[in-house]
Parts: structure tokens; sequence; C-alpha cells
């Protein structure tokens, strides 16, 4: 599989970033995302911080290292660049996308057994490899921490738990969803989305 160049790349995750915040998915300055550039030595193009998705450009990312050091691109990478680099080389994602809907929010923190259960809805088959709706996804949920390097070593530990998850919840955050390349990322993400609002909703009868 190519690589995209920084600029495809740049483009096509501020067009994403900006449809995810008008479906409010991305309020404010929250959410990040990120693509792979190269792998021999590994390059990301990834979401600057502080950045209000609703004007995204492609002007707004950045290029960091294997280690989330900045190597091209002005301002300062996200925070949470290490969670994407976790996710990156614990599943050999192409782009990794994180969102802060309120299901994802209400579901991470109503989680009690440390995962969200996805069953018996027919778009669970807009995931990658699922062929059918009786499939049972588990999303792990991360508690959220400030201390990035920690936050980064608990998801690798999920990730290895769960091999065959789609996406992961940080408590109280919101949703970390990966793909082969952008598209198959923002599938993720729009599935996983919808079918954490249908179960939330089911559990409230709202």
């Amino acid at each position: 599989m190519g690589f995209p160049s920084f600029d495809e790349a740049a483009a096509g995750l501020a067009e994403t970033g900006r449809a995810f915040h008008a479906r409010g998915w991305a309020p404010a300055t929250s959410g990040n995302y990120s693509a792979v550039l190269g792998r021999d030595p590994l390059r990301l193009a990834v979401s600057a911080s502080g950045i209000d998705k609703q004007g995204l450009g492609p002007g707004d990312f950045v290029t960091v290292d294997e280690r989330g050091q900045r190597v091209a691109g002005a301002g300062r990478p996200s925070d949470e660049t290490v969670v994407h680099l976790a996710v990156v080389t614990a599943r050999g994602a192409g782009a990794v996308l994180h969102t802060h809907s309120v299901w994802a929010t209400v579901l991470s923190q109503s989680a009690r057994e440390g995962e969200v259960v996805l069953e018996g809805l027919e778009l669970l088959k807009g995931l990658s490899g699922v062929k059918t709706h009786d499939h049972v996804e588990r999303v792990p949920v991360v508690a959220n921490t400030q201390d990035y390097g920690a936050l980064a070593t608990a998801v690798r530990e999920r990730l290895a738990a769960y091999p065959g998850c789609h996406g992961l919840l940080l408590r109280g955050h919101g949703l970390y969803a990966w793909g082969d390349d952008l598209g198959e990322a923002r599938r993720h993400v729009e599935a996983l989305e919808f079918l954490f609002e249908v179960v939330g909703r089911m559990r409230g009868r709202a």
C-alpha cells in the first residue's frame, strides 16, 4: 500500500475534522486526527494542538517522528500524538481518528466491565471483516489521564487484550478508531458513533 503525501493527508484529515465538527463529534478544539506518511522511518501527519475543528485546514497539521517529535510544519503536535503512535504501531493502522461525541462520552462513563458491548445491529457490518449483524464488538474503555506516556502504555495494553476491536474509548473523553487508510478509519468512526447512539438511546429509552 502506498502512502499519501503530506499535502494529501492534511487535506483529507482537515475535511474529515470539519465534517466531524458539523456532526457534533468534535466541538470546539476537541478531537485529533492522523495519517501515516511512511514507516521506514515512521512519519505521521497529525493535527496541531488547540485548533477549532470548525475551521480546520491543511495548514493545521504537522509531521512527527516515531517519538511524536515535530519534524516539519508549524504549531505544536496534539498532546495525544503518543496515543496515535501507540495505535499505529499496535494495529498497523494507516490513519487514526479521535472524536468527542456525547454518546461515546456517556457510554464510556457508564461502562461497568471496562468495555462497551455492541451486538445484534446491522451497522456492525460497517466494521472491516464483519459479515453479520450477529457479530459481538467489544470496545475497551481506558481510564483517562493527563499523563500521556502512561495513557499510551494503557492503550497498548488494552489493544493487546482486545485484538479484534475496531476502536477504543477513553473514559469521560471520547473514541479512537482507526483503519488501513483514512477512508476506512472514517467509516469505522461513523459506524461506531451510530452504534453508540443506538445503544445509549435504547438504555435510556430516549
